[in-house]
């Protein structure tokens, strides 16, 4: 490598840095073609067009939870049967359940691996279509499908070994699938519903009309396996679930190769993005940073989700699920967001007010409300649980249309673009026409009930408004007839056997029952008494009058829930025809919460927004997940920086010094800051990053993880430029000497490719073989030794510090884990021995490398390249101070190179 420029001094002016700057520009781009080994050209190709659509989100399990009781069936024997009873389920036994997706998969039969995805919400009707091309190990496939929690993956049946092809092996594709998603079923269906046509026909019938109608049929019209995937899906809806759509009622969007659709793109025109992206990561780093769930204890909230989940309704809740393990790769649609929590932060009485106005719709899922009123069964039938069901529905639709004027008039107002786009769509006046329309055939003092019993059963009799049909009013009388006559029956017998009878309601039970403490019996209940059980501190049991006054009771309800069920149907037509208004109401309501449950963490924890200036840069930084467990004060902060002229990093230092929990806390602030959050730093600059990949060495299975991890770093899908690697002991299963020449290997080709990339390992010999390369650190974990060893002989004290250099002050801290073992001193000062003089020599060598010293020179330059290229484009210092900055860069490049000089002066800085 020839370099045209001989440096004797460095002057301290402004004139002289910014002409140096030019001069190391050329020479650096000069380097980096001369050293830079033949790699792959890595392209991705963007084709989504920009829609203002809000993010599909993904079904997360409900956190509601509703007691079911079943009736027994009567015997001949009067004492067996029992009323209703159940064990109630809680928040944390539903947490886990399977997904509500059913998703189609098809794959092409070339070699380009070609597959077309079609899932489908069958709780929240919400529909995704998308064709990616994929690579051996299909880690876009399985992303994809992993951000939709799906329930039913559906399969051609000429990819599956049944019927008579039971003996053939299933495809590869099928195996991914099945070793990734082990407890979700699989269905074959027949290869004749896999039909591209009918598939567009389909989307044209069923997509909602909206802005976006026109864009997402463009988009779909040549996508020939995405198409066939989508008819059948709907084909299964149909025949398998008895499930059909009224016409224009399903949100279906199609997503680009980069990634899906997410919840920004209701911004200006003005601040579209050009393209939709997503950060791609894989499933293994997610569950190795613990994004949405804790490693060791599905149930615990010790997850990155779980930090952040401060969401009132459960449509926030999917979307920052979705956004964790997806987050937006375009900068103004994140600077947007956080731009809407900082506001959010700083206001006090905006951040109240949305709270509030939020808290109204605590628990209400108006996506599963949207799609319960689309949804039908293909075998139409109305039965007095559908019916009473629809009106519930209904009247949980007028609560929030009552409630979304609120959650407008508390984002009114805002600085922010994006909150002011989230309250125009809220003022549409489609949605008080909406309100307007129930208004007119329900009761306005009727709310609906969360609870059971004989209220919320009178809240449905009377929901539809008096003398709105005549039938309806005398099914009503009737029924209020028959309920007075069991009240009657009650006091009459409670004063024929002087006993404090009451009556309760059990609406899975057959209706009324009558009750008594316990206390107040004495002896044995009368013979009249039939079905007696026990609850609690109390005696159940009906008798035969009251059985069949509940039977009266029971028509006239039915007749009654009939009638209103024929409004209420009417009602839902006209209501359907502005179902677009309501999605995007939903769709601006979950994101408002998401931004809410932001800046409610950012106060709660003390976050700072991020800034993205292509720099990594963190000061000060905390893993969030570790800090919330430890106690106030003992987490020990972490400053880290990467940039392209140091984007590969090798972290040494021994066992328990804290290595893991720094790579973990890089990439869980990165996913934080390009979800739009504020970040557990004192100050955080990040980089766009197309990609995440981690291997850690806490995988159970270290051989299958690295020939995986080899994989992937041979498909162009997964490692680009702009990707950020997160490596923990690469190559720990196999000899020292193999070991290091396969972490060798891959970090010599995560250099060339240009990620950012954070390579712990206890291979010190890679600091020697990578250390004087450019764009290579090496950094340490501090440890203190001590000069009188604790009680357990151990000499080390974990400063869980990261500092410059590789480990220098413990280089053989595998000697003093030695000490706890007990081994003879004899044995270990030998061991000493042999260690010092082994590492003496090979510091002599590395020392008289002529090429040592020259590769030295060359990143000290590439270092100053890059501090004043950061100068020039992003500095704010004032005069004075930026002098001074300057000055200290001259004195440090002038002392390298001068080290150099005047330990070979042979060596002319012209080679």
């Amino acid at each position: 490598m020839q370099w045209g420029i001989s440096y004797k001094y460095c002057t301290a002016t402004r004139a002289g840095i910014l002409i140096l700057l030019l001069l190391l520009g050329a020479s650096s781009q000069l380097l980096s073609s001369g050293h830079r080994l033949s790699a792959r050209v890595f392209s991705r190709t963007r084709s989504s067009p920009l829609i203002e659509q809000l993010r599909l989100a993904t079904e997360m399990p409900s956190h509601s939870t509703q007691c079911n009781y079943p009736s027994r069936p009567t015997t001949g024997r009067p004492h067996t049967a029992r009323p209703p009873s159940a064990r109630p389920t809680t928040a944390a036994s539903n947490m886990h359940t399977r997904g509500s997706y059913i998703a189609a998969v098809l794959e092409g039969r070339g070699v380009a691996r070609e597959v077309g995805i079609a899932a489908f919400d069958k709780d929240t009707g919400k529909v995704v279509v998308l064709q990616l091309q994929d690579c051996q190990t299909y880690v876009k496939t399985l992303h994809h499908l992993q951000l939709h929690s799906p329930h039913t993956i559906l399969l051609p049946d000429t990819f599956l070994p049944t019927g008579h092809a039971a003996s053939r092996q299933a495809t590869p594709l099928v195996q991914c699938l099945q070793e990734e998603f082990p407890d979700v079923g699989y269905e074959a269906v027949g290869r004749k519903f896999w039909n591209e046509n009918t598939g567009l026909e389909f989307i044209t019938q069923l997509i909602i009309e909206d802005e976006d109608r026109s864009g997402t049929l463009m988009n779909v019209s040549n996508k020939y396996y995405c198409l066939s995937a989508t008819a059948a899906m709907f084909k299964y809806a149909q025949l398998k679930l008895n499930m059909v759509f009224s016409p224009h009622s399903l949100r279906i969007a199609y997503t680009g190769v980069d990634g899906m659709f997410h919840s920004l793109w209701i911004l200006p025109d003005d601040m579209q993005p050009q393209f939709a992206g997503t950060m791609l990561i894989d499933t293994e780093s997610a569950k190795n940073l613990e994004l949405v769930q804790n490693s060791s204890n599905k149930k615990s909230t010790h997850s990155l989700f779980g930090l952040l989940n401060h969401t009132f309704t459960p449509m926030a809740s999917r979307l920052l699920r979705v956004n964790i393990l997806a987050p937006i790769t375009v900068q103004s649609s994140i600077e947007a967001r956080l731009d809407a929590v900082e506001e959010l932060v700083q206001d006090e009485n905006r951040y109240s007010s949305v709270r509030d106005a939020l808290r109204a719709l605590k628990g209400i899922d108006i996506d599963k409300l949207i799609s319960s009123l689309a949804l039908s069964e293909t075998r139409p039938k109305s039965t007095p649980q559908s019916a009473s069901s629809r009106v519930s529905h209904m009247l949980r639709l007028r609560n929030v249309v009552r409630s979304l004027p609120a959650v407008q008039a508390a984002v009114n107002g805002c600085r922010c673009p994006l909150l002011q786009a989230i309250s125009s769509m809220l003022s549409d006046d489609r949605i008080a026409k909406i309100e307007e329309r129930i208004g007119q055939s329900l009761n306005e003092d009727v709310t609906n009930s969360t609870g059971g019993g004989l209220q919320a059963v009178n809240i449905k009799v009377y929901a539809v408004k008096a003398n709105f049909q005549r039938l309806l009013d005398v099914a009503r009388e009737a029924y209020k007839e028959n309920v007075g006559d069991i009240f009657t029956l009650c006091e009459t017998l409670s004063e024929e056997h002087d006993l404090p009878l009451a009556l309760e309601y059990e609406e899975k039970g057959g209706g009324f029952w009558l009750t008594v403490k316990k206390d107040r019996v004495e002896g044995s209940l009368p013979q009249d008494f039939i079905n007696v059980s026990s609850k609690k501190a109390k005696w159940i049991f009906t008798t035969m009058e009251l059985k069949k006054r509940n039977l009266r009771m029971q028509d006239s309800l039915s007749e009654t829930l009939m009638l209103s069920d024929k409004i209420i149907q009417g009602l839902v037509e006209e209501v359907l025809q502005d179902i677009g208004v309501l999605y995007k109401a939903s769709e601006a309501v979950s994101l408002l919460d998401m931004l809410w449950a932001f800046s409610h963490a950012a106060i709660l924890k003390n976050y700072v927004r991020p800034e993205f200036t292509g720099t990594l840069a963190i000061k000060g930084g905390r893993h969030p997940v570790s800090e919330s467990i430890l106690s106030a004060g003992t987490y020990v902060p972490a400053d880290t920086y990467a940039c392209s002229d140091a984007s590969f990093q090798i972290i040494t230092g021994p066992n328990m010094a804290g290595k893991t929990t720094y790579l973990k806390h890089v990439g869980v602030l990165a996913v934080m800051a390009m979800c739009g959050s504020f970040v557990s730093a004192e100050y955080a600059s990040f980089r766009i990053h197309d990609a995440l990949l981690t291997r850690l060495s806490n995988d159970a299975d270290p051989e299958k993880n690295l020939s995986t991890f080899a994989n992937e770093m041979a498909s162009s899908a997964m490692i680009l430029d702009r990707s950020l690697v997160i490596i923990d002991e690469l190559g720990r299963g196999t000899s020292p000497v193999e070991g290091t020449g396969i972490a060798f290997a891959i970090a010599e080709e995560l250099i060339n490719i240009g990620a950012f990339v954070f390579f712990a390992t206890h291979f010190l010999d890679l600091c020697t073989l990578l250390g004087n390369r450019p764009r290579v650190v090496s950094l340490h974990l501090a440890v203190q030794n001590n000069v009188q060893p604790n009680s357990s002989n151990f000499g080390m004290v974990f400063k869980y510090r990261v500092a410059e250099g590789p480990t220098t002050d413990t280089p053989h801290y595998g000697l003093e884990l030695a000490k706890i073992a007990d081994l003879p001193q004899d044995v270990l000062d030998e061991a000493n021995r042999v260690s010092a003089y082994l590492s003496d020599l090979e510091a002599k060598n590395r020392e008289a490398s002529k090429s040592t010293k020259a590769a030295l020179r060359r990143k000290a330059m590439l270092r100053l390249h890059t501090q004043l290229t950061q100068v020039a484009e992003h500095s704010t210092l004032p005069e004075k101070e930026l002098a001074e900055y300057l000055h200290k860069l001259q004195v440090e490049m002038v002392s390298v190179l001068g080290s150099v000089l005047d330990e070979d002066p042979s060596i002319d800085m012209v080679e």
